[in-house]
């Protein structure tokens, strides 16, 4: 992997070419947890039921890639919420979730230049679903808390696609929209932060590590180390 150039200070690049343009591409796909939004969603979740410490401990080593099978990770965490009220989503979205800084002004830039727009999240169906009518995105594809009598169950619904988006599955939904869209992997554009988004980095033209862990800082085509997610646009011209 060659090595990273510093562009400006908290900005680097990694064998690029010159005079990049959103132009150049026709879909971006973006991880949720940390990268659109402030917070990971299940963490707040579980503070708001006492549990913060046990389910952060998991995300953080899972995101760092030290647990390599996501799925089991995601699995030991939302197993903790089993009992806990569904109507913690709302207060998480409501008292904790912001978009980062510049978030809405990439996404608005893409659209503006025609790219399609993707959410594809470890999270939860309920966040992305709300950031999609925000910021009028084109689709998402992240997990869904099985919920009875009002609370969480401690388990995942089966979907048409399967029950948990991992790093594979975020790779996949890249890939199959291109196809789907008859466009190549060279045109798209990837953006996350940890170790489950490495898949769907490794097969797209452009890769945008936010504020990531190390793993992800080490592959990237473009870090963003200090600042909103709008510094890409010094790199990559709107």
């Amino acid at each position: 992997m060659m090595p990273l150039t510093e562009r400006s200070a908290g900005l680097w690049t990694r064998n690029i070419p010159e005079n990049l343009s959103l132009a150049d591409f026709k879909l971006v796909a973006f991880d949720m947890d940390s990268t659109l939004i402030n917070i990971e969603c299940i963490d707040e979740m579980a503070g708001m039921v006492g549990l913060q410490n046990e389910v952060s401990a998991i995300t953080e080593a899972a995101m760092r890639g030290e647990i390599p099978d996501y799925k089991e990770s995601l699995r030991q965490r939302v197993a903790l919420l089993k009992g806990a009220p569904a109507s913690i989503m709302h207060r998480v979205y409501e008292e904790k979730l912001q978009l980062n800084a510049g978030v809405a002004h990439v996404v608005s830039q893409c659209l503006r230049r025609g790219l399609h727009t993707l959410i594809v999240s470890g999270g939860f169906d309920y966040f992305t679903q709300k950031l999609q009518q925000q910021l009028g995105i084109h689709e998402t594809r992240s997990n869904q808390l099985e919920v009875k009598d009002g609370c969480f169950t401690g388990q995942l619904t089966h979907q048409t696609w399967g029950d948990i988006c991992d790093g594979e599955e975020k790779k996949r939904m890249v890939l199959d929209t291109a196809q789907r869209l008859g466009i190549t992997p060279a045109e798209c554009i990837t953006v996350g932060d940890g170790s489950n988004d490495l898949p769907m980095m490794s097969v797209c033209g452009l890769s945008i590590a936010y504020h990531a862990k190390p793993k992800v800082r080490e592959f990237a085509h473009i870090v963003i180390d200090t600042g909103g997610l709008d510094r890409v646009l010094e790199i990559v011209k709107a």
